[in-house]
């Protein structure tokens, strides 16, 4: 028996020419505006492939965007707006994750042959509870509704687009070039159907003068009778969390001139979760750059060795690119320090062991750096949770904290998302970084360092956005450097909120919502 569609909840989709053409930014965008205008929208994507993911209230794992638009709506996440999740593990395997949860471990033509074809009721279920609940459901796409290899199975654009009776608009990105011949394109490869459900067109990411463009805009209404709702400026700097690596090319090297603290991020093939530095990277005095090679490692304050989907074949990558030895060179250096987060930490151990093959195909053994005396087993159960405490007394990073701000105890929030267990063999060789406690249950000691603080390491996503703790690390690492501690800069959830709001301003003064709500079929307030 299907599962069918019930007619509450105004729904819209965003679909794109292609990938990274700003879809994600606008749906968020549109979260903000529908919230303004009074209404309770959600966002909605029914598979998703990120390494970039988020955990919710109740402890379950979601893509990365799908959590930043439902903060931009001002609701909690749950996986009913991303009940698919593909995290991909090595090249054509992935991790499937189902309502938040780990499902199985597949190739790619597996999950084509027989999990795509049981998948619709999970979507439609999850779009069914939404639309139960909200007012409009904004359904994001993903990559082009126009592949033509895939879209027989296809669960994510066209064929959700008329299971849920969804208007859909499509959005290309004139940045990259070829604007005109992408839209119609993309529309010559849909089927008659599909194309009717095209309702507008959003060009995005234009920075010429207008009138130069507008007799191709009038071309494009003209050859496919579908109007442009408006073409959006290109917005620099945009601080919405992204959900794909593939941001991180115009970060590799870094954009800040003149600042007094430089981060170097090790960039691997399976890098997860580096939003975990975008709070960093706003700090006025520090430059955040994602390296690849000893060339780009350069001479940093800080090494961080991120989360990833792949520790052991990343560790490899680490080894192999000589950037191991490049980071111990530096941390030999007096106020260099090397960080590690969740797969990173990991790696700074002595021993990983995967006898599941959890992110392997084959069981497999390797030595840590051996930076700090752990080992890591990696399980079949994966913890995802929320988590906050604080700073360990004798911990360096507390004591920074204590002579420069006067802060004690220094207070972390952050989220766990891993496989492995972590224990440690000489804790009398290492201090504990954390007190922390999950979702309010008993506290327990979390992540180790060593006694000067020069190399520590936590299994705390999100970390960085503990507004005290974050500028206590950083002071700590100025007066090692001879610096003035600049204390408070920011409040990073102070800075999200205004991000919504700049980048809904943009969308809102540039594209015509009259008609988006008239497609809608609701009615503006």
């Amino acid at each position: 028996m299907e599962a069918q569609v019930k007619k509450t909840a105004a729904v819209l989709m965003l679909q794109g020419t292609a990938s990274d053409v700003g879809k994600s930014v606008i749906t968020t965008a549109l979260c903000r505006i529908f919230k303004q205008d009074g209404f309770k929208p959600a966002p909605f994507k029914s598979q998703n492939m990120a390494l970039n993911s988020y955990v919710t209230e109740d402890g379950k794992e979601i893509g990365r965007a799908q959590g930043a638009q439902a903060e931009a709506c001002g609701i909690e996440a749950t996986t009913d707006m991303n009940p698919i999740l593909i995290k991909p593990v090595r090249d054509m395997h992935s991790q499937i994750v189902v309502h938040g949860v780990p499902f199985a471990q597949m190739s790619a033509s597996d999950y084509r042959q027989h999990f795509l074809p049981e998948a619709k009721r999970t979507v439609m279920d999850a779009l069914n509870r939404l639309r139960d609940t909200y007012d409009i459901v904004l359904m994001e796409g993903a990559g082009s509704p126009a592949e033509i290899n895939l879209k027989d199975r296809d669960i994510v654009n066209m064929n959700l687009a008329g299971w849920a009776d969804a208007p859909v608009i499509l959005i290309s990105d004139i940045d990259r070039g070829g604007v005109f011949a992408s839209i119609v394109g993309t529309l010559e490869l849909l089927e008659p159907h599909e194309v009717a459900r095209v309702k507008g067109f959003i060009i995005n990411k234009f920075r010429g003068d207008l009138s130069l463009l507008q007799p191709g805009l009038d071309w494009l209404e003209e050859r496919t009778g579908i109007p442009v709702l408006g073409v959006l400026p290109y917005i620099r700097d945009i601080q919405i969390e992204a959900e794909d690596s593939v941001v991180l090319d115009s970060l590799r090297h870094g954009k800040k001139e003149h600042t007094e603290l430089d981060i170097a991020v090790i960039r691997y093939p399976r890098i997860s979760n580096f939003t975990d530095f975008d709070a960093l990277s706003r700090e006025p005095d520090v430059n955040v750059r994602y390296v690849t090679s000893t060339e780009e490692l350069g001479s940093p304050d800080v090494v961080i060795l991120p989360g990833t989907k792949d520790t052991i074949g990343d560790l490899q990558f680490v080894r192999d690119s000589g950037l191991e030895q490049a980071m111990m060179d530096e941390v030999k250096r007096k106020h260099v320090q090397l960080v590690g987060i969740c797969g990173g930490y990991q790696m700074l151990g002595q021993r990983l062991i995967d006898p599941f093959t959890v992110e392997a195909k084959h069981t497999q053994e390797a030595a840590g750096m051996g930076k700090l005396p752990l080992s890591t087993t990696f399980l079949q159960h994966k913890q995802t949770v929320r988590a906050s405490g604080f700073v360990q007394p004798k911990h360096p990073l507390r004591l920074y904290g204590e002579k420069t701000t006067g802060i004690s105890p220094v207070p972390v929030n952050g989220y766990e998302i891993h496989m492995g267990v972590t224990e440690c063999h000489e804790p009398e060789q290492v201090t504990p970084l954390f007190e922390i406690a999950h979702s309010g249950e008993q506290t327990f000691l979390e992540g180790w360092g060593t006694p000067d603080g020069k190399v520590w390491g936590t299994y705390l996503h999100g970390l960085f956005e503990s507004d005290q703790f974050r500028r206590v690390w950083l002071d700590g690492l100025r007066e090692a450097k001879g610096l003035a501690p600049l204390k408070t800069t920011y409040s990073a959830q102070e800075r999200k909120e205004m991000e919504f709001d700049r980048v809904a301003a943009s969308l809102r003064s540039s594209l015509d919502m009259k008609r988006v709500y008239e497609i809608m079929g609701i009615q503006q307030r």
